[in-house]
């Protein structure tokens, strides 16, 4: 994949890569993108120099010693500022999920104009109808019914280290309820959500990397549970069942 820039169309370039690649699309097969090639392409990209702290984001920028306009920003893509401490805010964003710093990022971004150190990217608006749209314009083109996947990296509580995560997803089941099913003994399972989506996010995350690699967007083929309409809402867990808060 190229660099991508706010207006560029993604559909029309993961189209292009996979053709450079000599992937041929087939129906079920899902694509994986990173967030952050759908951000730049959205156009959410933020410039720290135009951004005026409020006293709220002073406030928490002196208890987590962090840039008062970066702090601004995270307090604007969020519902609710969860914990804080020297170096990091976790809080609830504004999509449901919660995470560290609004998921706001300055690895791998460059802006448009002025010292790219001030530049930050934040989350797209709304992941799963970006995920939409990728999806429908990859339709119309191929034909092919597949599935689209945005993931993005993230902490979890009582483990060390980041995680690829879905945070936008159409086409395919972000949970795959197994209650009932039986176990090898015969067993009839009775509790048993798994995370489908989040086990993808993570295994295309191994191949994308974190760095330099330049890898933001992965073809998966043999996802192991059928295909259906899906989304992000099927992952957030309730205030009254998330015993972390």
């Amino acid at each position: 994949m190229p660099l991508i820039y706010p207006g560029d169309n993604l559909a029309e370039m993961l189209l292009a890569s996979m053709q450079s690649a000599r992937i041929t699309l087939e129906d079920s097969d899902i694509l994986v993108v990173t967030q952050k090639i759908v951000s730049k392409a959205e156009g959410r990209l933020v410039n720290l120099e135009t951004v005026t702290p409020s006293k709220e984001s002073l406030e928490l920028a002196n208890r987590s010693e962090k840039d008062p306009r970066l702090v601004e920003l995270i307090l604007r893509e969020s519902n609710e500022v969860l914990r804080v401490r020297a170096g990091t805010i976790i809080v609830e964003h504004r999509l449901g999920f919660v995470c560290a710093s609004a998921g706001i990022d300055h690895s791998n971004v460059h802006g448009t104009e002025g010292n790219s150190e001030y530049w930050v990217l934040l989350l797209p608006e709304d992941p799963d109808h970006s995920a939409l749209e990728i999806r429908r314009k990859i339709k119309v083109a191929t034909g092919n019914r597949i599935g689209v996947m945005i993931i993005d990296s993230h902490g979890r509580a009582w483990r060390q280290g980041t995680i690829g995560t879905a945070i936008g997803i159409s086409g395919l089941p972000a949970v795959v309820d197994q209650r009932g099913w039986q176990d090898l003994f015969g067993y009839r399972l009775k509790i048993t959500l798994v995370a489908a989506a989040d086990e993808l996010a993570a295994a295309a995350s191994l191949v994308m990397g974190e760095a330099a690699e330049g890898i933001p967007a992965v073809h998966v083929r043999g996802f192991p549970y059928p295909l259906r309409e899906g989304s992000l809402k099927e992952l957030i867990r309730s205030k009254e069942t998330d015993l972390f808060r």
